[in-house]
């Protein structure tokens, strides 16, 4: 759902809304199409039918989006579109408040954490110099970003209390897929 967060962001910039802007950016996620698709490398993102899916990913957007994403009228637009995802059940679906305020009634809630320094490299890996950025630039950005979103009002980023913590700091992809399998099969055991 961060992807989601990232299209308004960047749609936001295209119109030359100010990331503070209340107004603007509520009368701009009311009129946004935003559509979340499965592609051959993974999820693609659809802002107004055009496939933004890199664009999102830009530094420009990442240095802005929590800042849009703590404004109330986005979050609620946001939540309803995916809430409007999640009803037929059966989604995985990852985000910075999924299990505490979008889905609090989850049959599976997993808290995905990392190191900074870990989660910096591994960004600054999909990244490959494309955009500059030294490591210890990301490493600061993201320490940033997860103390704004912790402390924003809004649907703050904190642990659901019946999410199982996970901290994939040394665990590679594979490890990662493969615990969340396994609990995903343990609740379904459990369900029948």
């Amino acid at each position: 759902t961060g992807a989601m967060y990232r299209a308004v962001t960047l749609a936001a910039n295209r119109a030359g809304i100010h990331p503070g802007e209340t107004d603007g950016l509520k009368q701009l996620v009311n009129s946004l199409s935003i559509r979340l698709a499965p592609g051959e490398n993974g999820q693609m993102v659809f802002l107004n039918e055009e496939d933004v899916t890199s664009a999102i990913r830009s530094r420009e957007v990442t240095l802005h989006v929590s800042q849009v994403a703590s404004h109330e009228s986005v979050r609620i637009r946001l939540v309803e579109l995916q809430r409007q995802l999640a009803a037929s059940r059966g989604i995985v679906m990852d985000g910075r408040d999924i299990g505490t305020h979008v889905l609090p009634d989850a049959e599976l809630k997993v808290f995905l954490t990392a190191s900074v320094q870990i989660r910096a490299k591994r960004r600054y890996e999909e990244l490959k110099d494309l955009e500059g950025i030294s490591l210890e630039q990301l490493e600061a950005e993201i320490a940033k970003r997860d103390l704004s979103d912790e402390q924003r009002e809004i649907s703050p980023l904190v642990c659901a209390q019946d999410a199982i913590k996970v901290d994939s700091t040394e665990l590679t992809i594979d490890q990662v897929v493969a615990l969340i399998l396994d609990l995903s099969r343990t609740k379904l055991a459990e369900a029948k």
